[in-house]
């Protein structure tokens, strides 16, 4: 989602609040309690995009409480989360979600599958009034060992976007053939907002990132586990080159380490390890997380910011 300060006076409908995780900085109830709190003022619909839905028991049962409780006073609630990995599987791999626990909730839901076009969205519409959105699985590491940023806008402009890009996902079943939701312009809490969706508009999403990073004149900084979307790195790659910009960022050093082993092994990426290699050099950070493994605590750099002079993009896109 790209959000851009604008001079129009703000709608007294909309709002914009953005909260981040830190790494030991909140626990998982209280995460919990957060969201049941904001699906506890549902009063028709509530539509969940859950890439990992993982939750210990104490955590869960405040979650799935307010689930069954929305659902109970006759909320239409609606489910969809990632399986199904019929493709080489990337690093780290698709987490599994606790699909038991999603089928006990007693709501419609639905496994949408595609690698490596993951159904990566972390987002919930309610009412069509509103929507919580941005970098945060629903895990407990998520809650308390990652670097995150949670979105919470009040927008029924935004929410019809959101709800179009899941109704797309219920109804295919497969990813690469959703997303197809044209990014208008919207007016959010006195800011310019326009939510991207992917993969169907993917390859904008990447060179509009680019070309607002190309533009910056004062300051870019980014935070992403990852960075491999070509028209970014190579716009990065001559900035840092020209070392005329204020640019810093933070990446997860394990996960980058990963892609540099896939890119060696690929030849037909491996054009684009120098970009990688100049880019992470020296402007950016390497968060040293635990690497990934069965059982293993996930603490990884997962917040996904972009900032270019005053525009922001963040979201679940890496």
């Amino acid at each position: 989602m790209k959000v851009a300060p604008i001079s129009a006076a703000a709608s007294s409908s909309t709002k914009l609040t953005v909260r981040t995780l830190t790494d030991g900085g909140q626990q998982p109830l209280e995460i919990a309690h957060a969201i049941a709190d904001w699906l506890g003022e549902a009063h028709t619909s509530l539509e969940l995009a859950q890439y990992d839905f993982h939750l210990a028991p104490d955590t869960a049962a405040v979650v799935a409480g307010a689930i069954r409780e929305a659902s109970a006073r006759g909320v239409s609630v609606r489910i969809i989360y990632n399986v199904d990995h019929r493709n080489p599987i990337p690093v780290p791999p698709p987490p599994e979600p606790d699909v038991q626990l999603i089928e006990s909730l007693g709501v419609p839901s639905k496994a949408v599958g595609g690698v490596p076009d993951l159904m990566h969205h972390k987002f919930v519409v309610r009412d069509s009034q509103a929507v919580w959105t941005g970098s945060m699985n629903w895990t407990d590491d998520s809650w308390s060992r990652q670097e995150n940023v949670i979105l919470m806008v009040e927008s029924p402009e935004l929410a019809e976007s959101f709800v179009e890009d899941f109704d797309q996902l219920w109804a295919k079943d497969i990813v690469e053939e959703t997303g197809f939701v044209a990014p208008k312009r919207l007016h959010v809490d006195g800011l310019l907002v326009r939510p991207w969706f992917t993969p169907g508009y993917g390859e904008d999403l990447s060179a509009r990132i680019a070309r607002q990073i190309a533009r910056a004149k004062r300051r870019v900084r980014i935070c992403s586990p990852v960075i491999t979307a070509a028209p970014v790195l190579a716009t990065l790659a001559q900035l840092v080159s020209e070392d005329k910009l204020d640019i810093a960022g933070c990446l997860d050093a394990p996960q980058i380490e990963g892609v540099v082993h896939q890119w060696r092994e690929t030849g037909n990426v491996a054009w684009k390890l120098p970009l990688l290699e100049r880019v992470v050099a020296g402007v950016f950070t390497g968060k040293p997380s635990t690497p990934y493994g069965a059982g293993t605590v996930h603490d990884f750099m997962h917040a996904k910011i972009v900032v270019a002079d005053d525009v922001v993009f963040s979201g679940s896109f890496n």
